[in-house]
């Protein structure tokens, strides 16, 4: 599929999951500086800002809760040398929803939210399922 090992692609896939995770912020930041930040309190700016930078913020913190089980997946996936070519379409699948999933949220279309959320946990759970199989 690409020029990457396996291996290569979920390592990467898991890096770009980490930037994934703060992309969001870019817009709280720039609501923030828009209204104007409270370095006393920053946790309290959250019902100050607009709907659209509260859901980038919620966006922000489920990134983060999806790195936890999806970079697990992969790291599985890499320390039990899967090789299968469908882990590499989980990896860069995982990617590509959670990039959309986070703009859906932003832009509050639910319904393309959570179908993003959860091709992307299909992704974790394909990478789950192909570690248990490789050992087995």
């Amino acid at each position: 599929m690409l020029d990457l090992s396996v291996s290569a692609t979920l390592l990467y896939s898991i890096a770009g999951a980490v930037i994934l995770a703060y992309a969001p912020f870019l817009v709280v930041g720039f609501a923030r500086a828009k209204t104007g930040y409270d370095m006393s309190a920053p946790r309290t700016m959250l019902d100050k800002l607009p709907p659209y930078a509260q859901r980038a913020t919620w966006a922000h913190q489920n990134s983060f809760e999806a790195l936890t089980i999806y970079g697990l997946a992969a790291l599985i996936a890499y320390a039990t040398g899967v090789t299968s070519s469908w882990a590499q379409v989980a990896a860069i699948a995982f990617l590509v929803v959670r990039s959309f999933y986070s703009v859906f949220y932003i832009l509050d279309i639910p319904l393309l939210r959570s179908l993003m959320f959860g091709i992307g946990s299909i992704c974790a759970w394909t990478l789950f399922i192909l570690s248990l199989l490789k050992v087995t």
